[in-house]
Parts: C-alpha cells; sequence; structure tokens
C-alpha cells in the first residue's frame, strides 16, 4: 500500500522535469505529507505532449454511484488491474504519471508501527504510476480522481511492508503515458519492484501519521 508520499520541490521544477507544454496548476507548493482525499500533481498525454495537472487522490470509477468509494480506492494492485471493474478500462486507457520524490510506509516492530520515508539515494524525482478516471455526479459536478499502481516490495521495501509502488524508469515514462497502447499485456514488465540498491529508507517522526503536519520536519531522520 502507499497512502503517504512527499514531493518536495516547486512548480517550476515539475515543468522542467516533465517537459510539460501544457500546465493547469491552479498552486502548487513542496508537499512533505501527501494524503489520500487531496489534490495531487500529475502528467498525462495529449498524444504530442506532456500536461501537467491535478487530480484527486483516491479514484472514483465512472459507474460509481458516490463518489465516497474513492476513499477505498487510493492504491491499485498490478496483479489484477485487468479483472477490477473499477481500473481495467483505466489501465487501457486513463495512466498518469504522479511525480513523488518520497513516499511513507509504516512498519510492525514490537507492537508498535513506526513510519519510514522512502526514496532513491539520489534524491531525485520519480514517476509513480497512476491511473486516472473521470466522474459525474448526478447534479453534474465533474470529478477527476486518480490511484497508484503498486506491486510486490523490493527487499529493502519486504522489510518495512508488502506492497509498493509501481516506479517508473525514465525510460518506460512514455510507454506509460502512450494511449495507443491498450494492450494491457504490453506494460506488465513495468510492474517488476524498484531495484532496491537504488533506494534507501530511514525512519522519521510518528508525526508524519497526521496529515495536517505537511513541513520540512515530516522528512527529518529520527533521531537513534
Amino acid at each position: 500500500m502507499c497512502g503517504r508520499y512527499t514531493i518536495t520541490v516547486t512548480l517550476e521544477e515539475l515543468i522542467a522535469r516533465y517537459r510539460a507544454d501544457h500546465v493547469a496548476v491552479p498552486f502548487h507548493a513542496p508537499r512533505y505529507n501527501v494524503a489520500p482525499g487531496q489534490l495531487v500533481p500529475a502528467v498525462v498525454n495529449d498524444g504530442k505532449a506532456n500536461r501537467l495537472g491535478v487530480l484527486k487522490w483516491g479514484l472514483v470509477p465512472p459507474w460509481a454511484d458516490d463518489a465516497k468509494i474513492g476513499s477505498r480506492m487510493i492504491n491499485a494492485r498490478a496483479e489484477t488491474l485487468t479483472e477490477r471493474p473499477a481500473f481495467r478500462g483505466a489501465i487501457r486507457r486513463k495512466r498518469c504519471l504522479l511525480p513523488a520524490d518520497g513516499f511513507y510506509e509504516w512498519k510492525a516492530s514490537a507492537g508498535q508501527k513506526r513510519p519510514y520515508r522512502i526514496r532513491l539515494r539520489s534524491g531525485e524525482l520519480f514517476s509513480m504510476a497512476g491511473l486516472y478516471e473521470t466522474w459525474t455526479s448526478p447534479d453534474g459536478d465533474v470529478l477527476h480522481t486518480c490511484a497508484v499502481v503498486t506491486t510486490a516490495p523490493n527487499r529493502l521495501m519486504a522489510d518495512i511492508h508488502d506492497r509498493m509502488p509501481v516506479i517508473l524508469r525514465k525510460e518506460d515514462e512514455s510507454l506509460w503515458l502512450d494511449r495507443r497502447v491498450q494492450n494491457p499485456a504490453e506494460l506488465r514488465r513495468l510492474f517488476v519492484p524498484f531495484p532496491e540498491d537504488e533506494m534507501e529508507a530511514y525512519e522519521v517522526d510518528g508525526r508524519v501519521g497526521n496529515p495536517a503536519n505537511d513541513d520540512p520536519l515530516c522528512i527529518e531522520r529520527k533521531a537513534t
């Protein structure tokens, strides 16, 4: 599961990293504790260029009766994307990149859950594979939502949790965004765990458990 993450960069850095030709982000500041239900930056491709906008984290399928279902759809298991009604349409035609520079996971230890931040050793931005959908309420309100695709853990993550987000190599991002690719089998090779030797994990303070805490203290290493 991926239930919290960080994206501690400026809007200008996001635009440069993804070479976005069209930007529809009303406001962005560094985020240290992104939580489900919030608006998050996302990248899609319109067939010609990358577009940077925002989606609400928690996917609401077009057929849903109530938008509240999104609270249960923050993650999508890579192994069952073509089986789940909520995701089998999106995997074929509505894929996005969810930029991040770290994510949090809680490790069960001695009857407690201790939060860890996991990131690339390089400290670089990376792209989590995402799915998105558009839902229209009975009153005509339109909601654009997303979910993070998850996979089995690498050896680093296995010590912390039994799932991790699908982190895409830069060279694979264009394939994930390519709307012409509608056969899920062509994407299966992307669902492997990211190499553990390129990642690191460190314990952080329990204050990240409260989404109201969104500041640089969230990402500081906990003193041992």
